[in-house]
């Protein structure tokens, strides 16, 4: 298939990937999309019918909610839905506890749904216990602060599951989305980074179209996605393929071919030591998550659980939310944004200088940093970062996502890895997941595994997880496809620096870094940031790119974004203050044939020149 081909099946608002019912991402074709996402603009927001599931909440995890609502709401109620007691009840202190900081805490309840299939031999004959959490609907920007950081809140999957087992007579026939404003307007307060939100303010949000657009399934399409996605797999499939996630992994299995759900998770088959650079790792030091943010966010809630009370560090220009969990939970965070050796300077000496003035307690609770960083690419030094926690007695917790364990073994640096399985590891971009890795020769390991034996819950729905498991099979395969794709594109960007004014990649960016953790054959990922001389040429070549544009990273198909926009438009000045600048391209490069590839990115790179041409 053409690369022309692919951006014209793409249309403003449609799921990508196109058609599917769970897709994580949305098509966002040009820049002034972008802004008109970020603005509410009505032409962008009547237009869509997916997001990335933790900004846009799914229209089937909606409908669900307006039946509670409906059900068990009072006054208005507005309602989010979690797959445990434990996971509502952190939601309920969330909002008591941020609320009452600036005023009166909002009044918050909890509701238990059981839900049961009303023949048990439905094929679904899984009952489901639902948790709604209900709080008056102008509260609704704060409950969601919850949902997006977290990631804890139900899957569409489990939200389809649900509504297959309510009866006609339970579900409204013709549900009104408007009825429940899920999503409200942004306004201008500082976005990702406030220190004090206010309820008032809403959580970066999409704000939907009233009446949502559908997309329709024709019979073929449907069956098509059945035989290609295993739809039809078993739920009771769940466990074993969460056992062959978690051998995955950890590295462990020694042949790593399946063919069936049942292979790699089956109980006999032939197990060795981890590749993870750490021998001693086993499936049981690894634990599945819902999403990649719910295992950041849980590795802080386990480190604020074993260590003593301290602030966290957050090393590097990160991912949003990550440091949103590190500042609204526990007592915050040091932000060393840059991430750069200097930045290691300054933080020995705070370190220095918390340990003078607290000699009998560590001076740090954890640090956090991504290896590369998103979305500048850039490594920090780990065995200089390991040395000083060893010195100072904290935890390191390395996001590993956009390096992955194909490419760099981070492990042997850390106490805890974690990871978004969402990307690369599934590639289909349909299913979202998440991991959390334990170091067994870290000095805390003992702790950390008696926590997370007394705290953890699998709340990782079944169907996702055969999914993610299926997904993830040919997961080497594709990276190493992927790696040398983005390698070759980014050599040909580089080699134009009249038009082009930075590549941001591992290959280029704190290379030396990233070379002490990377295994032997492994690549540099399939991530690269790009800027230009000229902002028209950055406009011009992201709407010239002949590929799929929308939110979300590490798919089997080239995906790119204005990255600065989405993620930080309301705080441009300060995203450019750590090296984001406001005409950062970010492109994850997927498994098309090359040639493909390098055409459509030297059309975009011709688009470039001639708009930095007109501008001059």
């Amino acid at each position: 298939m053409s690369c022309v081909a692919i951006q014209e099946q793409i249309a403003l608002g449609a799921a990508v990937p196109a058609l599917e019912a769970h897709a994580i991402s949305v098509s966002l074709p040009t820049w002034e999309d972008n802004i008109g996402y970020e603005e509410g603009d009505k032409r962008v927001v009547d237009a869509m019918v997916s997001g990335y599931p933790r900004f846009f909440i799914h229209l089937s995890i909606r409908k669900l909610a307006q039946i509670c609502e409906q059900k068990f709401g009072v006054n208005g109620e507005q309602a989010l839905l979690y797959p445990t007691r434990r996971i509502a009840e952190k939601c309920r202190d969330f909002m008591l506890d941020r609320s009452s900081q600036q005023g009166l805490a909002v009044p918050v309840r909890l509701v238990q749904f059981l839900i049961t299939p009303e023949s048990a031999t439905a094929s679904t004959a899984t009952s489901v216990e639902l948790h709604i959490v209900l709080f008056p609907s102008d509260a609704f920007p704060l409950a969601k602060q919850f949902w997006q950081h977290t990631g804890l809140g139900i899957s569409s999957r489990l939200a389809e599951h649900c509504l297959a087992m309510l009866s006609d007579e339970t579900a409204p026939s013709s549900p009104k989305l408007t009825s429940t404003p899920i999503f409200t307007k942004r306004n201008a307060s500082n976005r990702h980074y406030a220190k004090q939100p206010s309820l008032s303010t809403p959580s970066p949000t999409l704000s939907p179209p009233p009446e949502p657009a559908t997309e329709t399934f024709d019979a073929d399409h449907a069956t098509y996605l059945e035989e290609r996605y295993g739809r039809n797999l078993p739920v009771e499939a769940a466990a074993a393929a969460k056992r062959a996630m978690r051998r995955r992994i950890a590295g462990v299995l020694v042949h790593d071919s399946p063919t069936h759900w049942s292979q790699a998770g089956e109980q006999a088959i032939e197990l060795g030591p981890s590749t993870r650079g750490v021998k001693e790792v086993s499936e049981d030091d690894v634990y599945l998550y819902s999403t990649g943010m719910t295992s950041i966010f849980s590795a802080h809630q386990l480190a604020l659980g074993v260590m003593p009370s301290a602030k966290s560090i957050c090393f590097g220009f990160p991912y949003t939310d990550t440091l949103k969990v590190l500042q609204k939970w526990g007592p915050g965070c040091h932000f060393f944004g840059h991430g750069l050796d200097k930045d290691i300077d300054e933080l020995e000496a705070l370190l220095a200088k918390e340990h003078a003035e607290r000699p009998d307690a560590p001076p740090a609770l954890a640090l956090f940093t991504e290896f590369p960083s998103n979305p500048l690419l850039r490594c920090a030094d780990l065995p200089r970062l390991r040395a000083l926690a060893d010195k100072y007695d904290f935890l390191i917790v390395v996001d590993e996502t956009l390096g992955n364990f194909e490419n760099v073994e981070v492990l042997p640096y850390a106490d805890v890895v974690v990871s978004s399985l969402s990307k690369v590891f599934s590639g289909d971009a349909n299913v979202m997941g998440g991991s959390l890795v334990l170091n067994p020769k870290g000095r805390h390991y003992d702790a950390l595994k008696a926590h997370l034996a007394e705290t953890y819950e699998d709340s990782y729905f079944g169907q996702d997880a055969i999914y993610m498991e299926r997904n993830s099979r040919d997961f080497r395969r594709r990276a190493h496809i992927i790696d040398a794709n983005t390698e070759a594109v980014c050599d040909f960007l580089r080699a134009h620096p009249e038009t082009v004014k930075e590549v941001y990649y591992p290959k280029y960016t704190t290379a030396a870094h990233y070379e002490k953790c990377r295994v032997p054959g492994g690549g540099y990922g399939g991530l690269f940031s790009v800027t230009f001389h000229h902002p028209q040429a950055s406009r011009a070549f992201f709407d010239a790119m002949p590929f799929f544009k929308g939110p979300s990273l590490g798919t089997n198909f080239t995906l790119a974004c204005p990255y600065t926009i989405l993620g930080h438009y309301l705080e441009l000045d300060w995203a450019a203050g750590y090296g984001v600048e406001e005409g950062l391209v970010r492109v994850s490069v997927g498994m098309e044939d090359r040639e493909l590839l390098l055409d459509g990115f030297q059309k975009a790179l011709k688009a470039a020149e001639d708009a930095a041409s007109r501008a001059q």
